[in-house]
């Protein structure tokens, strides 16, 4: 055997005893279904994958077939489907974890997702799991009914680790729901590697060369608040007349089904009163990943104007400073927390005027919008995908 090959071959043995080897199945939503846990669960196995190449991610696909519309035609990594209707689908699937060959299974936890008042089927189904459970919380409620609290204090006895993605969510697990700190891991939400320039060439390719872009996206709901953001923008188009709003992606399935386009409708009706329908825009679909990105790269500043104080993640927030965007949003407990230390300008709730005050002030402050922008783009590192991957890694290692 030759020198080079004895080195080829050592070399090949310390990258397999290094190699990760956990193998893991993932419980939550999937794609094709539109929902923001089924991107964030393929985004994240994608990642996992590249890192853990012998050993791919398995999932357990969360199913609503009342949505409507075509039965959904999941990728091959779906290798079973529960009924999130039914209490015994989940426990079928509960049995078909046991009897796999996964070491430890991942589930993404959103009341909205499970069977059951306030997704209470949640309770049965991990209580039925022999295997190591990590149980990632895309929301912890400040203030839960007697039902929301006992869910989480039973699955997190059960879980063997619970991820959450600032620091102020678990800080509320220990407060409010008696959560050993020791249990809690806080792992950021994933992002896209997005380089970071200017906005002119996206803009161009875009077709909106002559325009200032303030933009928001994800599936449409009035949790988004951008009533707020139309009002702000009849004062701000006044003293930025090239200042124009797009508002990407079509309505949430869920507002679909229970009441149609009348969330849309209304924003269409105001933006119309205003005389502003030359400054807003719809771009009413489901968008790629691609798509996203190229609407981000050509945006100067990016709005999050949720009514709601209480989230704790926010897929599109963190793109945007993934992306290096100048953003203002309202003070929910994600965008408090990755907008601080100056990485954005956070807004009051509701209030027309200071959001267009806000606007404004980035629109009439360039050199300003800059520094925000890059500022949020160095925090946001940290948060790109093969690095939020590895730390799953490493957590799953340690818990098996």
């Amino acid at each position: 055997m030759t020198p080079a090959l004895l080195r080829q071959q050592k070399l090949s043995a310390q990258l397999a005893a290094t190699e990760p080897k956990v193998r893991a199945i993932y419980v939550a939503t999937y794609i094709p279904r539109e929902c923001g846990i089924a991107t964030f669960t393929k985004d994240l196995t994608n990642a996992i994958n590249v890192l853990n190449p012998h050993r791919l991610a398995d999932i357990v696909a969360l199913d609503d077939e009342s949505l409507g519309g075509e039965r959904l035609n999941y990728p091959w990594e779906v290798k079973y489907k529960i009924d999130q209707k039914s209490l015994k689908s989940f426990l079928d699937a509960a049995d078909y974890i046991n009897q796999s060959g996964a070491e430890i299974v991942s589930i993404q936890h959103e009341f909205g997702i499970f069977g059951g008042k306030y997704g209470e089927y949640v309770i049965p189904f991990i209580e039925a799991i022999k295997k190591p459970v990590v149980i990632t919380y895309h929301t912890v409620l400040p203030t839960p009914n007697e039902q929301q609290k006992d869910i989480i204090e039973r699955i997190s006895a059960k879980a063997k680790a619970i991820v959450v993605m600032v620091q102020t969510a678990a800080d509320r697990l220990v407060d409010v729901y008696g959560v050993s700190p020791k249990k809690i891991v806080v792992i950021p939400h994933g992002i896209p590697d997005i380089t970071f320039g200017p906005t002119q060439p996206h803009k161009t390719a875009l077709g909106y060369s002559s325009k200032t872009l303030i933009s928001g996206f994800g599936l449409l709901g009035r949790g988004k608040g951008y009533e707020h953001a139309i009002l702000a923008m009849k004062d701000v188009v006044a003293k930025h007349p090239d200042a124009h709003l797009l508002l990407l992606g079509q309505t949430h399935p869920v507002v679909l089904r229970n009441e149609g386009e009348k969330y849309r409708q209304s924003l269409k009706r105001l933006i119309k009163r205003l005389g502003l329908e030359k400054n807003i825009e719809f771009v009413n679909r489901y968008m790629s990943l691609p798509e996203i990105v190229s609407y981000l790269q050509a945006t100067d500043i990016y709005i999050t104007p949720f009514p709601g104080l209480d989230q704790i993640t926010s897929g599109t927030l963190a793109y945007a400073i993934g992306a290096g965007k100048a953003c203002v949003s309202t003070p929910y407990l994600f965008a408090k927390e990755v907008l601080a230390n100056d990485r954005g300008l956070l807004t009051e709730p509701g209030s027309t005027s200071d959001l267009t005050e806000k606007i404004t002030y980035l629109l009439d402050h360039p050199r300003k919008r800059l520094e925000i922008a890059r500022r949020a783009y160095a925090y946001a590192r940290n948060m790109i995908w093969p690095s939020v991957a590895l730390k799953y890694l490493e957590l799953f290692d340690i818990v098996t």
